[in-house]
């Protein structure tokens, strides 16, 4: 599998990238990774899955995640978050040329996405999103909330444990321990991650209504960290354009759960149709 890297540039940060071109390209997926982790994680079987399907892959580690320069856990504002999918989206561009795009988010980056196709200006085909940060599955303590949004007004970049318990990213213990010790892994979280996903998050509910393009939504019933039902709401209010998939007791990480292969062949076969209406 062809990878190559690229950096570039949001305001003062340099974040890190890396696209993943097959000799045939029928499409792109730009994929935007979760909370604490990075687009590493995924390059052992997710990314191979679309590549051997002759779909192309761009993607890159967020603000204060994995290789990316800049403070772990804190991003300077929602709305740079954003503007780091344009900016990849014309990478996309430039890199395959104009193949059928398809933005993919999993958690934290299943609200990204969801939130940019909401917001902003584009010409994607098609949307998904795993296991989307729209509600959490679990209270934080109330201190920490009201310190959260204390902080969010005077102390932006300081950032807080994030709750995360480990055993509810998959059923499958080989991927907890690939979790638990990897370095680049962290459980670091600013106000600029915590509050204002929680808000985007609502937002995104409340507005789903104007989704313009068709969308694959997954979510696991046995998540202990994103609520399903916040995705159940989010489908609910979006109406035909999303195809809501819920795996019975699947935790949040669908794509390194048990029933990972069940999830990536939903997720190209869903491709594989979009594509043939195209």
């Amino acid at each position: 599998m062809d990878q190559k890297e690229f950096f570039f540039k949001q305001g003062n940060t340099k974040l890190y990238g890396s696209y993943f071109k097959p000799v045939k390209v029928r499409a792109v997926v730009v994929l935007i990774h979760g909370m604490g982790e990075y687009f590493g994680r995924y390059v052992d079987h997710v990314i191979p899955h679309f590549y051997k399907n002759s779909i192309g892959v761009i993607t890159y580690d967020q603000f204060g995640h994995g290789k990316t320069e800049g403070k772990r856990g804190h991003n300077p504002g929602f709305e740079e978050v954003l503007d780091c999918v344009s900016y990849i989206l014309t990478k996309s561009k430039e890199i395959f040329g104009d193949q059928p795009t398809f933005l993919y988010g999993h958690s934290m980056g299943g609200n990204v996405v969801i939130n940019y196709v909401l917001r902003r200006k584009h010409n994607l085909n098609g949307l998904i999103a795993t296991s989307p940060f729209l509600k959490l599955a679990f209270e934080p303590p109330a201190w920490k909330l009201k310190i959260a949004k204390l902080l969010l007004k005077i102390a932006p970049s300081l950032t807080m444990g994030n709750e995360l318990d480990v055993n509810a990213v998959s059923r499958d213990k080989n991927e907890v321990d690939k979790y638990v010790k990897d370095p680049l892994i962290h459980d670091k979280v600013s106000p600029n991650y915590s509050i204002v996903f929680i808000e985007t998050g609502e937002w995104a509910i409340e507005n789903a209504d104007t989704l313009n393009i068709p969308m694959l939504l997954m979510h696991g019933t046995g998540d202990q960290l994103t609520n399903y039902k916040g995705s159940q709401e989010f489908a609910k209010n979006a109406g035909k354009k999303v195809t809501l998939k819920l795996f019975d007791g699947g935790y949040h990480e669908l794509h390194n759960d048990i029933i990972k292969n069940e999830v990536l062949g939903a997720m190209t076969n869903w491709l594989n149709k979009e594509l043939e209406q195209l």
